[in-house]
């Protein structure tokens, strides 16, 4: 589904992908794991065309991504369901409008025909009964399970995740693991999670990839990348404070600064 070769692409100056490389199967449920600020929320903005690299290849469904113009864009986007980290849902909309939203937007399927394909994917996500409330009386869990029913609307074939789990109780985030993995199985469509939950993430992922310095330092099944020799996967699969990546940001050392700050 997802192919991306030799990938080079930098901000302000800032390297962020240096020649990353990484397959996506299709029906399969993969994480793409690694350190804060090493651009994993940057791939999906690449995948869905939202930002064009410096250089490489970004394939999706055969498709050179950054190659489309504005019309092939958005028929590609058609088939690809976002599911961002805040929810991004529209503020001003009922939960049912949210849902409907893409809807409206890419068919023309009549209002009787809308609300049924709407009043579905609620029910998917347990919340037909919540289609009249507005987003501010939700919770987070809530909010992000109305978030993946919109994301669902057009019956993608791709599904992007960001940071699918932030700021979840244990009960919205075993709804949203299950909800995961079902449309998965069920409806055959192909995943992509960005997550810095190993040890959630590691529950339903049949592939992961640990992205650091730009590149693909690490890939395999959770199980394989638990016993990983790499010392840097090793700490971000524990949690380590310390190590390959270290606790604090670059620095004089901490006594002279101290003392040079003497009068």
């Amino acid at each position: 589904m997802i192919e991306i070769d030799d990938l080079r692409f930098s901000i302000a100056g800032r390297r962020i992908f240096d020649g990353l490389n990484l397959r996506i199967a299709s029906g399969t449920v993969t994480a793409i794991m690694g350190p804060s600020g090493t651009g994993k929320t940057t791939l999906l903005r690449m995948i869905t065309g939202q930002l064009r690299p410096g250089s490489g290849s970004v394939r999706v469904d055969g498709r050179e991504v950054p190659a489309l113009d504005r019309a092939g864009l958005y028929d590609l986007r058609r088939h690809i369901g976002m599911l961002f980290q805040n929810s991004a849902l529209l503020t001003d909309d009922t939960v049912f409008d949210n849902v409907a939203f893409p809807l409206r937007e890419h068919t023309r399927l009549p209002e009787r025909l809308i609300r049924t394909v709407v009043l579905t994917k609620l029910h998917a996500v347990g919340l037909r009964g919540a289609a009249r409330l507005m987003p501010s009386e939700l919770s987070g869990g809530m909010a992000r399970r109305v978030a993946l029913a919109r994301a669902m609307a057009l019956d993608p074939d791709l599904l992007l995740y960001d940071e699918p789990f932030a700021g979840l109780d244990p009960i919205s985030l075993g709804m949203i693991l299950r909800l995961i993995k079902v449309n998965n199985d069920v409806l055959g469509v192909t995943s992509v999670v960005v997550s810095h939950d190993v040890e959630q993430i590691s529950r339903i992922a049949d592939y992961c990839y640990v992205v650091s310095g730009g590149r693909v330092i690490g890939e395999g099944t959770p199980e394989q990348l638990r016993h990983s020799d790499s010392a840097l996967i090793q700490q971000f699969m524990s949690g380590a404070a310390d190590g390959p990546v270290p606790f604090h940001y670059p620095a004089s050392p901490y006594r002279d600064e101290l003392l040079g700050g003497r009068s």
